[in-house]
């Protein structure tokens, strides 16, 4: 299996294996939840026979889940999902491990697609997407790859919202599991994980201090709550900006000031965009903003700060430090693009806690499994998680983590259940 890898991979060099090996082997022994769902892979071999393809951040966390695919029978093909995410030494070490990869470290233009489409030319049974990648391909210009897959699972807000629009349209022809929606994600992958690897990012690239700057978080989901919290912990006067009411009601009584993202324009230091949409900062507020503002997103494409807009005010474009790009607008201010506006935490970092991870692809890997066991009666049409698997990670994470919690009581629960008790 490991020649055929060899083989039929596309990565940057293989020799970088021993390194990649040495981060998976550190990711996977903080990661016991997955771990014990890897024995039982191997026990059971759910995937025994079948193929499976992957498309998510290649870094070491998501080697070792597709190491625990593998585990389970199957014959798995990873390629990346963020041209500044893959981690070419981790590729390196899943090729000699037998998983054939189709990903390197900032391919040529063009290429990350052509990459993503190799890993849907292996003919997969079941894939696991991220942003909606793999389902965009596979429902726009290669319908004919459709034809073996029974469904997979989504990893992303944004790849959940695309899944329901093409449900809404009667144009979805995969089963799919929405895992962001899963509580064991969003409660803790996007609040603690996005709060703490984003701002790793933001500060490892510009090497600045945060106490005492203001901080605009764009958005205020659950990603965007970790973002502010972690904002305030670190000292920073932290402003949201929001479109919802409700959740705009919540960061103020959350202590957070909250206006609008023209208001706050002129305000900030720094800027976090955390909102899957399309250009959330845009001229008008480039227009206001003071000399030295540093913009990032840490939401899934680099579309939430409009490049093109910051394009037409410079008159000059320059990378001043790793990952961060300097715009010499035409009125002398100067504005700071962190990690060429993609995720800055998995682009100028090593994306979230392997803690966190953890429970989310043990999600990944229980969702695949109950697509592969379900997808008939399931249809084309995107579901949520079910929460039976939810709380299965969670009694996991609690057991490693020595926890023990209350179990009600067979009284208990039929009072909870009765009205005339």
């Amino acid at each position: 299996m490991s020649s055929l890898a060899k083989q039929n991979s596309i990565i940057a060099d293989i020799n970088l294996a021993p390194e990649g090996r040495l981060k998976i082997d550190w990711v996977s022994a903080h990661m016991p939840v997955l771990n014990r769902i890897r024995e039982q892979f191997e026990r059971e071999q759910p995937f025994k026979g079948l193929k499976v393809s992957v498309c998510l951040h290649l870094e070491a966390k998501t080697a070792y889940l597709a190491k625990v695919i593998q585990a389970g029978g199957a014959e798995v093909t990873i390629t990346g999902s963020n041209p500044l995410s893959t981690q070419d030494d981790v590729c390196a070490a899943l090729v000699e491990d037998g998983i054939t990869v189709y990903a390197k470290y900032q391919p040529a233009p063009g290429e990350l697609k052509a990459l993503n489409i190799k890993a849907l030319e292996a003919k997969p049974d079941l894939i696991i997407d991220d942003g909606g990648d793999l389902a965009t391909i596979l429902h726009g210009e290669r319908p004919d790859l459709l034809a073996t897959i029974r469904g997979g699972a989504e990893e992303t807000t944004t790849g959940i919202i695309k899944l329901r629009s093409l449900e809404n349209e009667g144009t979805l022809k995969l089963p799919m599991i929405g895992v962001n929606d899963a509580f064991c994600k969003s409660l803790f992958d996007n609040r603690y994980g996005t709060g703490q690897s984003a701002w790793d990012g933001i500060m490892r690239t510009t090497n600045l201090m945060v106490a005492g700057k203001t901080v605009v978080v764009v958005g205020y989901g659950w990603c965007g709550k970790g973002m502010a919290m972690r904002a305030r912990g670190l000292g920073a006067n932290v402003i949201v900006t929001e479109i919802d009411p409700i959740k705009a009601v919540e960061a103020h009584m959350e202590g957070f000031r909250v206006m609008s993202m023209l208001e706050a324009a002129p305000l900030g230091d720094f800027f976090i965009t955390v909102t899957g949409n399309k250009a959330v900062i845009a001229g008008e507020h480039f227009d206001v903003m003071k000399d030295g503002a540093i913009l990032s997103n840490a939401g899934h494409f680099d579309v939430e700060v409009s490049k093109p807009d910051m394009e037409e005010r410079s008159e000059s474009i320059r990378t001043v430090r790793k990952n961060i790009e300097e715009y010499q607008f035409k009125d002398g201010r100067k504005m700071y693009l962190l990690a060429e506006g993609r995720l800055v935490n998995l682009g100028a970092a090593d994306g979230h806690p392997a803690e966190i991870m953890d429970m989310t692809f043990a999600l990944q890997a229980l969702s695949l499994r109950y697509v592969n066991e379900h997808y008939e009666e399931i249809g084309p049409h995107m579901i949520k998680l079910p929460y039976e698997l939810d709380e299965q990670v969670a009694r996991y994470k609690l057991e490693s983590l020595g926890i023990q919690i209350d179990e009600l009581s067979d009284m208990q629960k039929t009072y909870l259940q009765s009205w005339n008790v």
